[in-house]
């Protein structure tokens, strides 16, 4: 179950197995260190072979490595990239089923595609389905929990299995799951669209979007949860912040909620910063802002 792959076992798999592979390739932050073991499977087929027969505990599931920051001394374990899950089909006129690998700006537009609304605010964030279910992924007063009729689990045994949206318990981007496991998919349930305009609000996310956050920079996405009626970007901002640099990051001039690798930050400096910033709101405000990031993985070894 949990013995170590061998260099020569790649050629089992027609997806991607490496070892000691750099972080920094698969995380929108462009940086953090190596995991023991990659895997990308190339289907979820080969996925619940590999968990059955070659996987290293820990494990860890990785989408397209935005909302999440891996320490510079990198990943023990295995970490599971689903990126390469990407079937879809429509169940129905109003289901869609999607493979946690689907992007969330390819799910609205296949919504607006076929006139189904309330997926549009997806468009703006850089995440896949798997991603966006684990923390209840929103913008505009969208949620992606809004829309789940069914998510289906892979759990360490390869075992694939659907659970009902009612049996799952989901918050301001907090999840919790009925089963421990990795998401592989999931049933969204999607009303009809009002005139068939979601292209066009589909452009208008966009075009805030644009207007608004650093697109095309190395971040994130939001650094800090939004607390009970505020805004974590305007808190940050309305300290000063915006613009504080610590190594290689700083947080942005165009949102202050979002922190930017300017090309030569590592974990650390943007870890440094997010406590920074953190600290700083708390004192000047006595809010406590809580990081929505994920920060994963083994601070970098110094001194040796």
């Amino acid at each position: 179950m949990n013995a170590a792959v061998d260099m020569g076992d790649r050629q089992r798999w027609h997806g991607e197995y490496r070892r000691d592979e750099p972080l920094a390739r698969h995380c929108t932050w462009r940086c953090g260190g190596t995991a023991d073991h990659y895997f990308a499977p190339a289907e979820r087929m080969e996925l619940s072979r590999f968990l059955a027969s070659a996987a290293v505990d820990p494990l860890f599931w990785l989408g397209f490595g935005s909302n999440v920051l891996v320490r510079d001394g990198g990943l023990r374990g295995t970490v599971i990239a689903t990126a390469g899950l990407t079937a879809f089909a429509w169940q129905d006129a109003h289901l869609l089923y999607a493979e946690a690998g689907v992007s969330c700006a390819r799910l609205a537009r296949l919504a607006a595609a076929h006139d189904r609304a309330g997926l549009e605010f997806l468009a703006g964030i850089p995440g896949t389905l798997g991603g966006a279910l684990s923390m209840n992924a929103g913008a505009h007063g969208g949620a992606i929990w809004n829309f789940v009729a069914a998510a289906e689990l892979i759990d360490r045994q390869g075992q694939v299995r659907s659970w009902r949206r009612a049996d799952f318990q989901a918050d301001y981007r907090r999840v919790m799951a009925p089963q421990a496991g990795g998401y592989v998919g999931a049933l969204l349930a999607l009303p009809d669209s009002a005139g068939g305009h979601g292209s066009a609000r589909i452009r208008q996310v966009l075009a805030q979007r644009n207007a608004t956050q650093p697109t095309g920079r190395a971040t994130c996405g939001s650094v800090f949860k939004n607390p009970a009626g505020g805004y974590a970007g305007r808190l940050i901002e309305q300290c000063g912040l915006k613009g504080h640099r610590i190594g290689g990051a700083s947080v942005s001039r165009v949102h202050a909620n979002f922190i930017v690798n300017e090309g030569s930050a590592c974990a650390a400096d943007i870890e440094q910063l997010i406590v920074h910033v953190g600290a700083t709101v708390r004192t000047a405000t006595g809010i406590e802002l809580e990081p929505e990031v994920l920060i994963v993985g083994a601070p970098a070894v110094t001194g040796q």
